[in-house]
């Protein structure tokens, strides 16, 4: 099977699994990042020499060769205590709003309240050599499916947060704006304690096997919406804001097809948040069709017509009531899963239940 990096198109001048030009920023900022507390990979850094070099090893097998996928983003191991974190670049040019509303959110009181499920700012660097560079200190996250859910239980657990997590921001008159699938993280922590590689999440973090992970069940977990790059805070006074169209990552959204005015964005999340559930779970797994009708209403064409998101949560908490316990408990089969995968879940999934049952494990993973 080949990797993302085998994939990789490469310059005539760069030999394969060296620095790319996206890589330079972070090579060149690695002593002072260093200095402010935050180690980057080997890879990195300025000594660096390819380990496959000189060897008949591939680099795509060597940890030193696994190159960040984008620019902006990179994990790093702060120093102080060996966590693992991510930096994001961000121009303040192109994003005046995202430290503003990001430190906002991380302030108390918001940071410590239980509804709030934006990724916390632990500290803005400004870089020495670009005044209009900042790097966001974040915690390392994982995207919300992986690894894959078991139970409906659990997908109720991730509907009841991200719902939360958008009410929690609408309360605040701040609207996220690109509040799709790629932007909703969770965790990693409580399902991975021996934590993975950076960028090729199946393996191990000292990439010598694979990642051992645990169920959402036994080890619940928190989800996070994140990259508030594109996100607008308003006057609450300010009932139904206006702004122009910016395409994010859902291009589907029906208001921006066919016009440039300019539209609430309140409504274009709750089209967001459903058309996530739609395609990720409607659409691809069994068992969800109690959630058509709440999904149906948040991705009408119209978006007055589609429920505020107070009035999502409203719904949705009756639908989470009329769910049993053993409703709850059954597991996720995806709609094209083979016969032997089934045979092979089936089984893991009879076991796994019996543990839970026997240990008094919630169908429903509250962290």
């Amino acid at each position: 099977m080949s990797t993302n990096a085998e994939n990789r198109s490469y310059s005539p001048e760069i030999d394969p699994g060296d620095l790319e030009p996206h890589e330079y920023f972070w090579r060149d900022h690695q002593p002072w990042l260093e200095e402010r507390g935050y180690m980057l990979r080997p890879r990195y850094r300025p000594d660096w020499v390819p380990s496959w070099k000189g060897t008949s090893k591939r680099y795509w097998s060597c940890e030193d060769g696994q190159a960040i996928q984008r620019s902006q983003i990179i994990d790093a191991t702060r120093i102080a205590d060996g966590d693992m974190v991510a930096l994001k670049k961000v121009e303040i040019s192109k994003h005046p709003y995202e430290v503003e509303i990001g430190n906002f959110l991380s302030s108390e009181p918001f940071i410590s309240h239980p509804r709030n499920h934006c990724v916390p700012i632990y500290e803005v660097l400004r870089v020495p050599d670009d005044s209009d560079v900042v790097l966001l200190v974040m915690p390392l996250l994982r995207r919300f499916n992986s690894p894959r859910f078991q139970t409906i239980g659990e997908a109720i657990e991730f509907f009841h947060q991200v719902f939360e997590a958008l009410q929690f921001m609408h309360q605040l008159r701040i609207a996220h704006r690109d509040c799709m699938n790629l932007n909703i993280m969770m965790d990693p922590k409580p399902l991975y304690p021996q934590m993975y590689h950076p960028v090729l999440g199946l393996r191990s973090h000292n990439f010598t096997g694979t990642a051992k992970h645990y169920t959402r069940t036994a080890r619940p977990t928190k989800y996070y919406l994140i990259d508030f790059g594109i996100s607008r805070r308003y006057d609450p006074a300010i009932t139904s804001p206006r702004e122009p169209p910016i395409r994010g990552g859902d291009k589907t959204v029906p208001e921006f097809q066919h016009s440039d005015d300019p539209c609430d964005p309140f409504p274009t999340d709750i089209y967001y948040l459903g058309n996530m559930i739609r395609e990720d779970f409607l659409q691809t797994k069994q068992g969800f069709e109690f959630m058509r009708p709440l999904v149906d209403d948040m991705v009408q064409d119209d978006p007055s017509l589609r429920p505020t998101i107070d009035q999502v949560v409203m719904r949705f908490q009756e639908i989470r009531q009329g769910l049993g316990y053993w409703r709850l408990r059954s597991r996720i089969v995806d709609l094209e899963e083979l016969f032997v995968d089934r045979v092979y879940r089936n089984t893991k999934y009879i076991f796994r239940t019996i543990g839970y049952l026997l240990t008094f494990r919630s169908p429903v993973p509250t962290p």
